[in-house]
């Protein structure tokens, strides 16, 4: 909600007059809308805009600030963030580029912070409640919907009938059951962006992807973090092997990580501070606490009974691969009804619906062609399955590695940690899935992402010319080495008695 975007600032007041303006009218509805869309994050918006430029008309409804998560707090703050953190630590290695760098060098965390809300206004426009009434032609209205019937939803006191709906409510952040919490004044992605003084000690609990990027960042802000994780390991949907380079360059920036761990309770102490105590019996002091373990959907207080749509409150509501809900007149996308709850999917997920909502189109979501990235430094990048879910299957696979440390565009710009791996069905060259970690992988992963969806082998893409030196070769080497693999004895004594006669 715009109360609780902080401080009060220019750059902040600039955003919510853009995303929530303070005089916003709500239009009058003039009769039945073609499409209502609940929900004004990443897909509402792309399910509004898409709609309005096929020529239907649409009603948009937003209770908090239009752009959602992530534009307000999630993917443009935090990558902002993680910007400053990468140039604190290349101003670090300059010396091995044989830059000098006489005199102090100091982070300035106030002005970090301003940046970063300076980016967030300039952006928001795009997002902005103007932009869609005025250039789109979207009715928007500022409140809180509630289906009242199987097609009706209200808005404050106003009635909206429809012939199609998308909701698109979004997800919030998951607050674990630890004795203590609710008494201690926690951060969440929803809050941490309000900072405006640098914690001396974060701990964070979760070590999951906001978790690790953010304690990288305030690690190289000059934070001490200390990350507490259940699990064994960092990011554990992800490859083990890749996980393990992120790991390693958080340790080596400073990050501890206490992992296989279990909280048993938070307390305030006389100090101001927090004290976490663990099962050991050790206590973990620090002064501000991150939580970052997980996502809930919103589906309450929405009337979603009332309206036939089933859902649940742990996993959201229930779709099929058309998007459709249990009432077929009305859809839903983003992580309100997904796993792979990331921008870019809930912009895919609303460019189906609006074709299977307004046109009985046929198109079907497939998560396993999403891809992910986590952006530390060194980037974590997958798509389809990795290495550990293809053995949980059953399948049997082979692996085409490139180490980066192979790689002449990574050598010379010294970021060579990391690697391209790449999955295929044993016995061919069909694309399971494939793990980037490196510097960059977020930008390599959509080559491979093609590939999977439009099943194009791998031996395919070692036709794919690239521009040298650039990082995107070690996927055509890997390709290169599956190539090799088809060169078997009895095409050798082929291609030499082939060769003999051409001499």
């Amino acid at each position: 909600m715009a109360e609780d975007i902080e401080p009060k600032d220019e750059f902040n007041e600039a955003l919510l007059r853009q995303v929530h303006p303070e005089d916003w009218q709500n239009p009058t509805p003039d009769g039945p809308y073609n499409l209502v869309v609940v929900g004004a994050g990443t897909g509402g918006l792309v399910t509004a805009a898409a709609a309005a430029g096929l020529g239907a008309e649409v009603a948009l409804i937003e209770r908090g600030l239009m752009g959602g998560d992530c534009l307000n707090v999630g993917c443009v703050p935090s990558k902002a963030l993680l910007a400053s953190a990468r140039r604190i630590r290349q101003v670090q290695e300059a010396d091995e580029f044989g830059v000098r760098i006489d005199g102090e060098v100091s982070v300035d965390f106030p002005a970090i912070m301003r940046r970063m809300r300076r980016i967030r206004s300039g952006i928001a426009h795009h997002d902005s409640a103007e932009r869609f009434a005025e250039e789109l032609g979207v009715d928007v209205y500022l409140g809180d919907a509630t289906f009242t019937a199987p097609n009706t939803v209200e808005v404050g006191a106003q009635q909206l009938d429809f012939s199609k709906a998308c909701i698109a409510t979004g997800a919030s952040p998951r607050v674990p059951l630890i004795p203590g919490l609710d008494d201690v004044p926690y951060l969440t992605n929803e809050t941490l962006f309000n900072l405006t003084e640098q914690p001396e000690h974060l701990a964070i609990i979760g070590a999951g992807a906001i978790g690790i990027e953010m304690a990288q960042a305030f690690a190289r802000f000059g934070s001490r973090v200390t990350v507490l994780e259940m699990a064994d390991g960092i990011l554990g949907s992800e490859d083990t092997e890749a996980a393990e380079v992120v790991h390693e360059a958080l340790v080596d920036d400073g990050v501890a990580t206490r992992l296989g761990v279990k909280i048993k309770r938070v307390d305030n102490e006389s100090d101001g501070g927090i004290a976490i105590a663990v099962e050991d019996g050790e206590a973990i002091a620090c002064d501000a606490l991150l939580l970052a373990a997980g996502r809930t959907p919103h589906v309450e207080d929405i009337g979603l009974n009332v309206a036939g749509v089933d859902a649940d409150p742990k996993t959201g509501i229930v779709v099929n691969d058309r998007l459709q809900t249990t009432n077929p007149n009305i859809f839903a996308v983003g992580d309100v009804a997904t796993t792979s709850r990331f921008t870019h999917a809930a912009d895919a997920m609303a460019r189906i619906a609006v074709r299977n909502a307004l046109f009985m189109g046929r198109a079907t979501f497939d998560e396993t062609t999403v891809p992910r990235c986590i952006y530390t430094d060194p980037e974590l990048a997958q798509v389809g399955a990795t290495a550990g879910d293809l053995d949980e299957r059953g399948i049997a696979f082979n692996t085409f590695r490139t180490p980066f440390s192979e790689n002449d565009r990574s050598i010379v710009e010294g970021e060579d940690a990391g690697f391209v791996a790449v999955h295929v069905r044993d016995g061919g060259d069909v694309i399971l899935g494939a793990t980037l970690v490196g510097h960059g992988a977020g930008d390599l992963v959509p080559q491979l992402t093609h590939a999977l969806e439009r099943n194009i082998g791998l031996s395919e893409l070692a036709d794919v010319i690239h521009p040298y030196p650039t990082r995107s070769s070690a996927i055509r080497t890997a390709a290169d080495s599956y190539n090799r693999t088809r060169l078997t004895p009895f095409v050798e004594r082929l291609f030499d008695g082939w060769l003999s006669l051409r001499r």
